[in-house]
């Protein structure tokens, strides 16, 4: 099957993206309890506390779902997550949260004008793990901020490619992501580069290069680190990923959604398995574990987005 490059998916309750039975078939099955406050895990857990499930094996990136150029209608989890859906989803907040104010993103809100957001990455934004592109992280994103938002046109458009690594993604900026004139871009980084045994030390520059390019065009910028699964964590080259990623975010003032961080805390303190939240390669979430990273993001954005509204519209553009 031939790759195709992303997705566009309408988030607009008003527009009637979805019937009323869609959205009470997805309210009943996501009925998921909204970030709960805590305390931040330890840092004397290990990245690897706790035992491992025995290895499936990588699914190698020919392997993986391609994501679909065509627009999806955000949809239900699929029924095959039924025993899954009463888990509540939660993370503590002070884990969960995005450390910079998005301007821009808060002045497009506050006037009610549309908002277009650019999801890019590897295959864990191309949906690689989901059972559906419906069930992708940055569908499920489209549903959650239209619960958020029900009455603004909110765009979230996939632009996620399997296999791929920092320079690859940088060099697609300017025909997948920047043609889309977003005001909110999601960069999902860092995991491909640890599993093939690539330092982020090479490519430290174009990260900090790539992420200046998307500040130019005037669009918020939020990236997110790799994800807490065992395919990863065999890995030592983690831990210096998680930090250079952190720090870039950092010194170019630019949020960073710790999915990480996140995940562990499920795993370690919340004692969910592996199985609860990763797809059966021991690599890509699954479709609970997309659904409440996006839950748990839209939430992350939408407190990020309450700058108030002079302060936003004198820093964005309009």
């Amino acid at each position: 099957m031939p790759q195709q490059s992303g997705q566009g998916v309408m988030s607009d309750r008003g527009t009637g993206v979805l019937d009323g039975r869609g959205w009470m078939i997805a309210a009943i099955v996501l009925a998921l309890s909204a970030p709960a406050r805590g305390e931040v895990p330890s840092a004397a857990h290990s990245l690897k506390n706790g035992p491992l499930p025995s290895a499936i094996g990588i699914v190698g990136a020919s392997q993986q779902r391609p994501s679909s150029s065509e627009p999806v209608q955000p949809a239900a989890l699929h029924p095959s997550l039924a025993p899954l859906a009463a888990a509540i989803c939660r993370a503590p907040a002070a884990i969960a949260r995005l450390n910079y104010p998005l301007l821009r993103t808060a002045q497009r809100l506050a006037s009610r004008q549309p908002l277009t957001i650019v999801a890019i990455g590897s295959s864990s934004t191309a949906g690689a793990g989901a059972s559906a592109p419906a069930t992708s992280y940055p569908s499920r994103l489209a549903v959650e901020l239209g619960k958020l938002y029900p009455h603004h046109a909110i765009v979230v458009i996939n632009r996620g490619v399997n296999g791929e690594v920092i320079p690859d993604m940088v060099a697609r900026f300017r025909t997948a992501v920047l043609p889309q004139h977003p005001q909110l871009v999601l960069w999902q980084l860092g995991t491909n580069s640890v599993l093939r045994d690539r330092p982020l030390k090479p490519h430290s520059e174009e990260l900090h290069d790539g992420i200046s390019e998307l500040k130019r065009s005037g669009a918020d910028v939020v990236l997110i680190d790799p994800q807490y699964a065992p395919k990863v964590l065999a890995k030592p080259e983690v831990t210096a990923m998680l930090g250079e990623i952190a720090a870039a975010a950092k010194d170019e003032n630019v949020g960073l959604f710790r999915r990480f961080a996140v995940m562990r805390q499920w795993y370690v303190d919340q004692h969910r398995s592996f199985s609860a939240f990763v797809s059966p390669d021991g690599l890509h979430m699954n479709d609970w574990g997309y659904a409440c990273w996006a839950r748990l993001l839209a939430g992350a954005i939408a407190e990020a987005a309450k700058a108030p509204v002079a302060s936003a519209a004198g820093a964005a553009a309009p």
